[in-house]
């Protein structure tokens, strides 16, 4: 059974930073996430990409989290995390965690496969 666990939510004012982690297990060898990625919702809007990253170490960002946030993963144990610095108001939402064979669905050809339950990240100024 896969299963996306994400952890290091919490609060943190204006400016701060905050790292996320995501551990994926259960997968088959033959379905080992090849792109993982963040998403965050705040309630009452739509879910959003933040940054998602290939089996290449190719990441991608959204334009406001670009220089602030920093995604990376350890594909020896399938552990995404997402540094993130200068933390704004706007930072402020559930973030999750999600994972899939393929990147299309992170790039737009519908979503993940796989999901967390989520973190909340909350931001205060």
């Amino acid at each position: 059974q896969v299963q996306l666990v994400e952890s290091g939510g919490g609060s943190v004012q204006v400016g701060g930073s905050l790292r996320l982690s995501c551990s994926a297990s259960g997968f088959q060898y033959t379905s080992v996430p090849y792109c993982m990625g963040w998403y965050r919702q705040v309630p009452g809007k739509e879910r959003e990409g933040v940054a998602h990253i290939d089996g290449d170490f190719d990441a991608r960002y959204e334009d406001s989290v670009k220089g602030r946030f920093t995604i990376s993963r350890n594909s020896a144990n399938n552990t995404l995390y997402l540094q993130m610095d200068d933390l704004k108001p706007d930072d402020s939402a559930m973030y999750y965690c999600a994972a899939d064979i393929l990147c299309g669905p992170f790039r737009g050809w519908g979503e993940p496969a796989y999901w967390g339950q989520g973190t909340q990240v909350t931001v205060s100024s």
